[in-house]
């Protein structure tokens, strides 16, 4: 691959403080065969960290692949989401110990040593099983492009949504002849539509969920609302922050307001509030089932466009090819088959709110008949992401050392202004520190597509 090789001896030594010791003793569940009982001549080990209902729709489609390839046997293993799952499949790679297939958030490739922790995937191998870069939108595909190589195969993108009641919101004559909610383009318009929907709620509850003492989420809006300002992280180089602290405290404040004019009960319970009649909650799409479950008339749009930009964070899950010394041959044939198979039938997976990253999925009459999901698929093409750094991703150092801040101002332990100087700070901090993986800056480490 280019790169030296990384024992796990000193994958464990350069991890630090990351969460090493929990990844030991965590379950693996899997639902295929551990060996070639079944009479398969290939098996492909399938790492992932879904559960709940995305592990069913997941198995659902694995299942369906086992009937239409019998000769390849899929032993998939489902971890604990998180920094345990990371960490476990690095030290696999780097104790080659990798399974043939894994998934990932792209948001963490950049930080998980591309060429050294993951092998490159076969482009012509994948259009051979119909996957084509032209089948995907062109931001996501490049985000999984490390030098030049494809080290992340996009299965979806999940965004932020801006969830809605339409029985409370009609009272409010909120809803467009369309029935969705009207449109907003402006700070004034969004706290003016939260103040006529909470004239007419239900007494004793939030107007809006929001998540306030939330850390991911937190960051998560943050990112959405600093890219509708067209804000920037670092030059194209990862030498210098570009991190503009006037945005950020518009952003701040905004987020703030929530809670002063009094549309906000902090540490209220956002998704029981909202199945209770709360006018608006602010979730990821993985709340679409609960919600349907639930039978709320109710729709979802991406994070509203407050400072006149169409954007909204997204992170997407991605397959990854663990690296492993030798790979090649049957197995990993198997294994870019399996991923584009899932890929290519991610109709199943839209049932859990996701949007397929496969985008002739989006053009099926099946998929323009889902709902809410027809009504946020716009997403797709104005997503807000982290920087392209090592330190970025989902449950990354990022988020972890600067969601705590944002958390602060929204809360009103800190003012605005204060926290964006500090995150500025603490950005300039981390762009000049050494990824625990290779043990290169973000400068040095090689994360342009």
């Amino acid at each position: 691959m280019g790169r030296p090789g990384l024992s796990r001896r000193q994958l464990l030594a350069g991890m630090g403080g990351l969460t090493v010791a929990g990844s030991f003793g965590f379950a693996a569940l899997g639902t295929g065969a551990d060996a070639l009982a079944s009479g398969a001549d290939t098996r492909v080990r399938y790492w992932n960290l879904f559960s709940g209902g995305d592990g069913a729709n997941m198995i659902a489609m694995l299942d369906a692949f086992r009937a239409q390839y019998p000769d390849i046997a899929v032993k998939d293993s489902t971890l604990q989401w998180g920094n345990p799952f990371y960490t476990k499949m690095a030290m696999a790679a780097a104790g080659d110990r990798a399974p043939e297939l894994g998934v990932m958030h792209v948001g963490r490739v950049a930080g998980f040593s591309p060429g050294r922790l993951l092998d490159p995937w076969d482009i012509g191998l994948l259009a051979e099983y119909g996957v084509r870069e032209q089948d995907f939108n062109p931001a996501l595909w490049s985000r999984g492009v490390i030098d030049g190589k494809l080290y992340a195969l996009p299965l979806d993108i999940h965004v932020q949504l801006c969830f809605y009641r339409k029985d409370v919101l009609r009272k409010a004559d909120l809803l467009g002849d369309d029935g969705r909610m009207i449109p907003v383009g402006s700070t004034d318009e969004w706290f003016d539509v939260l103040k006529r929907a909470k004239a007419v709620q239900k007494k004793g509850l939030q107007t809006i969920g929001l998540w306030t003492n939330d850390q991911n989420f937190q960051w998560w809006f943050f990112v959405a609302f600093y890219t509708q300002l067209g804000g920037e992280w670092f030059d194209d180089t990862r030498t210098e922050v570009l991190f503009d602290t006037d945005k950020a405290t518009r952003v701040l404040e905004f987020l703030r307001q929530h809670v002063t004019d009094g549309y906000v009960i902090p540490g209220a319970p956002t998704g029981e509030q909202f199945v209770n009649g709360a006018p608006f909650t602010w979730e990821g799409n993985w709340s679409v089932p609960v919600f349907s479950g639930a039978e709320l008339d109710y729709g979802a749009t991406p994070l509203p466009p407050v400072f006149g930009k169409q954007a909204t964070h997204a992170e997407s899950h991605a397959f990854v090819l663990p690296h492993q010394a030798g790979r090649g041959g049957a197995p990993n044939e198997a294994a870019h088959r399996l991923a584009a198979y899932v890929v290519q039938h991610a109709q199943q997976w839209a049932a859990g709110g996701h949007i397929p990253a496969y985008t002739p999925t989006l053009t099926t009459d099946a998929y323009q008949k889902l709902t809410p999901q027809n009504e946020y698929v716009s997403a797709m093409d104005h997503q807000a992401t982290e920087p392209k750094v090592w330190f970025a991703g989902s449950t990354g150092v990022l988020a972890q050392d600067l969601g705590p801040v944002v958390v602060s101002s929204t809360m009103g332990s800190a003012k605005p202004d204060a926290v964006a100087r500090r995150m500025k700070d603490r950005l300039t901090r981390l762009l000049a520190s050494k990824n625990p993986m290779d043990g290169t800056t973000a400068a040095e480490g090689g994360a342009a597509a």
